[in-house]
C-alpha cells in the first residue's frame, strides 16, 4: 500500500508503526527521556514512541510539547517519522526543529489502515508513505 499526502517536516524514516487513536500531548503525556507515553488516559500508556514510525490523528496540548519533542530526539529517543491525520502547530514545529519526517493528509485514514507493527517507510520529501 502506498499512501500519499502532505509534507509538514522533509526526511526519509523507515521503522515499525506505532499507532494511536487518542491525540498525544508531548508535555506530560511523553517521558522526553525514555519516550514511553507516560499519560494513563491514553491507549499508548506504557509503550515507547522510540524509533517508531508514530500514527496518530494529533497532537494537543501545551506549546511547551515541541521542546519535549526536541528533547525526545537530543535524548535518541524520537520517533523516527510521525503521521497525523492532520497536523496541528505543535507537533508540526517540533517535528521541523528536531528533522523528524512527518506527513498529513494522506489519502486514506492512516490510523484506520496502518496497524501497530508494520513496517511503515515515510518519504516526506515525497509526501509519500508505503506499508509493507
Amino acid at each position: 500500500m502506498i499512501f500519499h499526502g502532505r509534507t509538514i517536516s522533509k526526511g526519509k524514516a523507515t521503522g515499525e508503526a506505532l499507532v494511536g487513536t487518542d491525540a498525544i500531548s508531548f508535555l506530560g503525556g511523553v517521558d522526553p527521556k525514555t519516550g514511553v507515553v507516560i499519560d494513563k488516559a491514553n491507549p499508548l500508556f506504557g509503550k515507547s514512541v522510540a524509533g517508531k514510525v508514530l500514527v496518530i490523528p494529533r497532537g494537543k496540548g501545551s506549546t511547551v510539547g515541541t521542546y519535549v519533542i526536541y528533547q525526545l530526539k537530543k535524548n535518541g529517543v524520537a520517533p523516527a517519522a510521525i503521521i497525523n491525520l492532520e497536523s496541528e502547530i505543535i507537533v508540526a514545529v517540533g517535528a521541523i526543529i528536531s528533522e523528524i519526517p512527518m506527513v498529513d493528509r494522506l489519502d486514506k485514514n492512516p490510523v484506520e489502515s496502518i496497524k501497530t507493527g508494520m513496517k511503515v517507510k515515510v518519504d516526506a520529501d515525497k509526501g509519500t508513505v508505503e506499508v509493507a
